[in-house]
């Protein structure tokens, strides 16, 4: 599980990779508060995209269409996103310490347009990473995020 930074968001081959599950995790909220993706690159390697300390969502999402939801486009920026300063704005001085960043997701299949504002972002690429192969639960994901990032 690495823990990627905007540069290395923006840099991903988004154009044409399919997203083929979203789970938010709410179990917990306050303290598990998660959006991951898994997604097939154009190249076959498949990879979970987890989205840790959301803050808010927006998933303008589409359904009907009768094909497989590919990307068309990604991007990332950190708190000087308007978007970001308009949510600290919202909670009026009670996170400003907290350093978030903005993801938009926008796909090609239906239109669809996903926006979150979260702490960070791992990425963890199934075929290449051996703890992925151990990992058996959305829960397992979400503890060893967890751990990675306390221990960082």
């Amino acid at each position: 599980m690495e823990k990627i930074t905007n540069e290395r968001f923006n840099a991903l081959e988004w154009h044409d990779a399919i997203i083929e599950k979203i789970i938010i995790d709410r179990k917990n909220p306050g303290k598990v508060d998660t959006i991951v993706f898994f997604i097939v690159w154009t190249d076959g390697t498949k990879s979970r995209l987890c989205f840790e300390d959301v803050y808010w969502a927006d998933l303008n999402m589409n359904f009907g269409v009768v094909a497989l939801e590919s990307i068309y486009s990604a991007f990332s920026e950190g708190r000087e996103c308007e978007q970001v300063k308009d949510l600290y704005k919202k909670w009026d001085g009670l996170i400003n310490d907290v350093n978030l960043n903005y993801y938009e997701i926008q796909t090609n299949s239906t239109g669809s347009l996903i926006k979150i504002i979260s702490k960070g972002v791992c990425l963890c690429n199934n075929g290449n990473n051996r703890e992925a192969g151990k990992m058996k639960s959305l829960s397992d994901v979400i503890s060893h995020i967890k751990t990675k990032l306390l221990n960082s």
